[in-house]
């Protein structure tokens, strides 16, 4: 690390002002930052020392979405060979994973790093590091087969409009993966939500073309591509042998890193003991989807016992990676607990009530994004008129 460092003292002139390279400042920066902690400290004024910044923060964030991206591989080549009554060994299944799961990353990373290095520059500022998650968390939550065409215009559509535009990391109001979801979900709903958009290779088969390594194409008799949560009923649920075991495992279609309840639950138990989301959200939208699924239950709105809605779809990925983000979440701790309630109750009142949609978590968490700032407000206004009326009494 000695020889990395002197290495890069060596050429940091060249990007400082006044160098050959200062036009290229902030991109040098970023990658100064990225291997090394900064070497900046507060000139002036009250400030509190801690060695967690947003970088680690970030790194955390991504480290805690290992988890469900390790499982999210395994199970694409894992449908795909049900699928297809393919006899494959677990290395035939993560070498296909990797090669339907991979180009997704390379799309959100390239496009996405792309425009914030060159807004950056643009500007004159630093760039940030807030995208490492964002172009992290957004493969997880597309289906495997998106053209990668559209990811990359869903891409540039979330940093562009759902962040630039706002300032940049720690100004957006959404969250800006979710805001490509759903560019993704209304521009192009057949590519999201058809019941071959879940197994990779399933549309070309289909088509009658043949997939990588696919025998003769193929598809199994009585198999579907359809998510558990496209058939929400448990009639519905046992025909299509989606039992209790593979919902908690995550062995069903969906998007890449929203199956299993086990890989979330080890990366919501990382971000809750390094304290970088919000317990409080995760509970309370627990708590939230709990509720409404019991009184849809008990009306007879759906057969379902309300705790399956925490298993099914995007529930618990959402709830542990995205309600929670920092920037368009409540702030005040009164408000996160209304915050994640409302979160999880409205997403079940979507599923429970619009079969035109029958994921309701991305709508959930954009809805409460644009009111988290009203919460908060509305929580600190309340706490203040307490107190006045607690000195008025004492004096």
């Amino acid at each position: 690390m000695n020889s990395l460092r002197n290495l890069v003292d060596k050429i940091k002139p060249t990007f400082e002002k006044g160098g050959k390279l200062a036009f290229l400042h902030s991109t040098f920066d970023a990658f100064e930052t990225f291997l090394f902690v900064p070497n900046t400290v507060t000139k002036k004024g009250a400030h509190v020392r801690d060695c967690v910044d947003i970088k680690r923060v970030m790194i955390i964030m991504v480290m805690a979405l290992i988890p469900a991206f390790l499982f999210g591989i395994w199970n694409t080549g894992y449908q795909h060979a049900l699928a297809f009554g393919l006899d494959w060994g677990f290395w035939d299944i993560i070498w296909y994973g990797l090669i339907k799961i991979v180009p997704l990353f390379l799309v959100t990373y390239i496009v996405g790093l792309g425009i914030e290095f060159i807004s950056a520059q643009l500007r004159g500022h630093e760039v940030n590091e807030g995208y490492l998650v964002t172009g992290f968390i957004l493969p997880l939550i597309v289906p495997v087969d998106i053209p990668l065409w559209m990811l990359a215009v869903a891409t540039a559509f979330a940093v562009i409009i759902g962040k630039e535009v706002f300032g940049g990391t720690g100004m957006n109001i959404w969250n800006p993966a979710l805001i490509a979801r759903a560019f993704l979900f209304f521009s192009y709903p057949s590519s999201m939500s058809g019941d071959y958009a879940w197994i990779g290779g399933l549309q070309k088969a289909a088509n009658g073309g043949i997939p990588w390594n696919s025998g003769n194409g193929a598809i199994v008799d009585g198999f579907s591509g359809a998510t558990p949560l496209a058939t929400p009923s448990m009639e519905a649920l046992s025909q299509k042998g989606y039992d209790l075991w593979n919902l908690i495992i995550g062995t069903v279609p969906g998007s890449v890193g929203e199956t299993s309840v086990i890989a979330i639950l080890l990366g919501a138990i990382l971000l809750i003991a390094t304290g970088v989301a919000s317990w409080k959200i995760m509970l309370s939208s627990v708590a939230g989807g709990l509720f409404v699924g019991y009184l849809g239950f008990i009306g007879g709105a759906t057969d379902l016992p309300c705790w399956y809605h925490l298993i099914l779809g995007g529930f618990l990925f959402g709830t542990v990676f995205m309600a929670t983000d920092p920037v368009t979440s409540c702030q005040t701790e009164c408000g996160k607990w209304i915050y994640g309630f409302l979160t999880g109750a409205i997403c079940v009142v979507v599923r429970l009530f619009n079969p035109g949609y029958a994921e309701g978590m991305m709508l959930a968490i954009l809805l409460m994004n644009t009111f988290a700032p009203l919460i908060d407000h509305l929580v600190i206004e309340s706490s203040i008129k307490r107190n006045n009326k607690k000195k008025v009494k004492i004096a």
